[in-house]
């Protein structure tokens, strides 16, 4: 989309905000984390209310909510760059903006600063598949396996679905490789049931 800033390293972003001189770095950054995280909040309660109706109108202003909000997270993030939280709802924002390989390179950063934020893994995961990373999408499966099942289950059902999209048809995977994916998440799903089955 045009005009949309990509996920970029801290000290990179050009703060075109009318920011005074006199305040601080942590005070415009928790400002402008305050002001995006009203329009991220409207954003996903309207994305919500279209997938509930068949409103395009409310799925239009959620988009333009996340564009919004992904202006004053990344100005939050020019002023404090080792925010996580932002960086995990800059990951979100791309993620729901169709911007995939934006929304891996945030959660890389959130994940950086905080390895075991497991939603920043599933979410990631979600990344990964939309861009046919199965290799890494299945690396971030078993992680949330070992450290967060329903997290994982989640992803397994995102998983079916990649799999059940790319079944009719392929958009440039090689068959072999589709294969393989289906009989990894067979497997899984199997070992999944079969655990969730035992006592604990």
């Amino acid at each position: 989309m045009p005009g949309r800033p990509s996920s970029m390293p801290p000290g990179d972003a050009q703060d075109t905000s009318a920011t005074p001189s006199d305040e601080k770095p942590d005070v415009a950054a928790r400002k402008a984390y305050k002001e995006a995280m009203k329009s991220f909040s409207k954003a996903r309660e309207l994305e919500a209310a279209s997938a509930n109706g068949s409103n395009p109108d409310k799925k239009a202003k959620a988009i333009d909510q996340y564009n919004k909000a992904l202006d004053k997270f990344t100005e939050a993030l020019s002023n404090k760059g080792d925010l996580v939280e932002a960086w995990d709802n800059v990951g979100y924002v791309h993620l729901r903006l169709g911007a995939y390989a934006e929304a891996v390179d945030d959660y890389n950063h959130a994940l950086a600063l905080k390895p075991d934020l497991q939603e920043a893994v599933a979410h990631r995961a979600e990344a990964y598949l939309a861009l046919d990373r199965l290799d890494d999408a299945k690396a971030a499966y078993m992680d949330l396996f070992n450290h967060s099942r329903p997290l994982a289950d989640q992803l397994m059902l995102s998983m079916q679905k990649w799999l059940s999209d790319h079944r009719t048809e392929t958009r440039g995977m090689r068959p072999a490789d589709i294969a393989a994916f289906e009989k990894w998440l067979l497997e899984r799903d199997g070992i999944a049931k079969q655990t969730a089955s035992m006592p604990h």
